[in-house]
């Protein structure tokens, strides 16, 4: 059995503000003469202008929705209605469902096991790969190594206002080392050499885009933060994204948005110091544990693919759904859904992308807890996930799910500012991070003593549920401050921020 949904969640999950309306007009007991639910799935038959109703159900375990309704939004404004009267109790229990609603939820379980199979051929395969590229994949560690080596070893290229030489012949030396290292690994094998190869000259690329990177830090710091511009940033975007440094390049392009900002001085002074920090750690990356290495070629931009993170360890807990926030940058909407796990604690990201006005992934609600294995991306301080399997309530054996617990276990402000140091202190270019405050006070400008983010001053809908009273908040953590998530009632009600 699923717990009911309140009214915000329901609406938290419309496409867009048009959607949301339409379906409160469709959301009332007079347009749907047939309809009902059985603990997993929401279903019913819509009267709309035709003579034929609309079929519409919704299955609340993922949520997946389904709609005979000529729409292309998902969900839809029937299957928002429906999940709104089932939201205000207006749904009556059913023993069963009919055949079209058993028949759809027979093909989503055939099509799911179909992926799942799929998924553990892929597996299998990635090891086999993986297996035989061991060889080369270690030599070329020990080729970056060298290179690495070389670099340090190489002629002093300039003295750096931050500290640590910067110079075109530090980026040729750590160029011609990987060259060299490409050479080592052909012993290994044809294919290993091939690819080998390639990314050897990529690490060339972005080392020579680095240094220049250095190099254009300690003028901007010689000459001072007054002279920055815009079109100056724009370029050095784009020649960072010539060196194959994507990473690099979306932490430059965002400080023309710094710029624009209150106190942007000492806000753009941290973003040169953050971009200083992850360049001097690429150039010296041999020197670091292999956690943070691969943090810094992450975030340098180097990718890794979904099929390399679900074959990793996957953690199995009952996750709540903290909340989510949408951004929409160069045409692509992004989705973050921040999760919690009840037993460990252990905090997550679920990334989704979409084009704008395509739907996003809606399969995580708010306010919820889902039972699944998620396997986090490799780093210092594994934040980002998947979610690798979902378990059905009937399935949840190995984790407890006892006894209803719509709230998440929180912390104090005090707990929640030692996480944050910590997550810091193993990932410095960590950008947010998920907290559940629990008996904390509310105001304008702070939550608990915390800082609000410029943009979330006055929250007067965090402060009416409070009035006056300690409550839970999640939040994401930002540098610039806190951006309240979701709050939940006395009586347990979730109420999205």
């Amino acid at each position: 059995m699923i717990e009911r949904w309140s009214r915000d969640q329901v609406l938290a999950l419309a496409p867009d503000a048009s959607s949301r309306k339409a379906a409160q007009g469709v959301a009332t007991p007079a347009k749907w003469p047939v309809r009902g639910h059985t603990g997993m799935v929401v279903y019913g038959e819509c009267k709309g202008s035709g003579s034929t109703p609309y079929l519409a159900c919704v299955d609340l375990s993922e949520p997946a929705y389904r709609c005979s309704c000529p729409s292309r939004k998902f969900p839809c404004k029937h299957a928002l209605g429906l999940l709104l009267l089932w939201s205000d109790e207006a749904i009556p229990a059913e023993a069963g469902a009919p055949q079209w609603v058993t028949e759809w939820l027979d093909s989503r379980a055939e099509r799911a096991a179909k992926s799942a199979a799929r998924a553990a051929t892929t597996a299998d395969t990635t090891a086999a790969e993986q297996t035989a590229a061991g060889k080369a994949a270690a030599e070329q560690v020990a080729a970056e190594q060298v290179a690495a080596e070389a670099t340090l070893a190489g002629p002093d290229g300039g003295s750096s206002v931050w500290g640590d030489s910067v110079g075109g012949d530090e980026a040729s030396s750590d160029a011609r080392g990987a060259g060299s290292g490409a050479q080592r690994v052909s012993a290994g094998g044809r294919g290993g050499s091939r690819a080998a190869g390639a990314e050897s000259v990529r690490h060339g690329r972005v080392a020579a885009g680095l240094a220049e990177l250095e190099r254009w830090l300690a003028d901007q710091v010689r000459q001072g933060l007054a002279v920055a511009a815009g079109h100056d940033w724009e370029g050095l975007a784009k020649r960072l994204i010539d060196a194959q440094a994507p990473g690099v390049a979306g932490m430059v392009s965002r400080l023309s948005r710094v710029r624009a900002e209150e106190g942007w001085p000492g806000r753009l002074l941290e973003e040169y110091a953050l971009l200083n920090l992850l360049a001097v750690a690429y150039r010296r990356r041999a020197e670091l544990p292999p956690d943070l290495a691969r943090t810094v070629l992450i975030r340098v931009g180097f990718p890794v693919t979904k099929e390399e993170v679900l074959t990793g360890p996957a953690v199995r807990d009952v996750w709540h759904v903290l909340g989510r926030r949408d951004e929409t940058q160069d045409r692509l909407t992004a989705r973050r859904v921040w999760l919690r796990g009840r037993r460990t604690r252990r905090a997550a990201l679920i990334l989704s992308f979409a084009p704008q006005g395509q739907p996003l992934d809606a399969s995580l609600v708010t306010g919820t807890a889902i039972d699944a294995d998620l396997a986090y991306y490799p780093g210092a301080a594994p934040l980002r996930a998947l979610v690798a399997t979902r378990h059905t309530p009937a399935m949840s054996t190995e984790v407890s799910t006892e006894g209803p617990e719509p709230v998440p276990a929180g912390m104090t402000p005090a707990e929640a500012l030692d996480e944050v140091a910590r997550a810091l202190a193993e990932d410095p270019w960590t950008e947010s991070w998920p907290l559940v405050l629990t008996g904390v006070i509310p105001g304008r400008r702070t939550i608990g003593g915390l800082p609000l983010h410029p943009r979330s001053h006055d929250p007067w809908r965090l402060i009416a549920v409070s009035g006056g009273h300690p409550l839970t908040v999640a939040a994401e953590w930002t540098p610039a401050g806190l951006r309240p998530l979701t709050t939940w009632d006395d009586e347990g009600t979730t109420v999205i921020l």
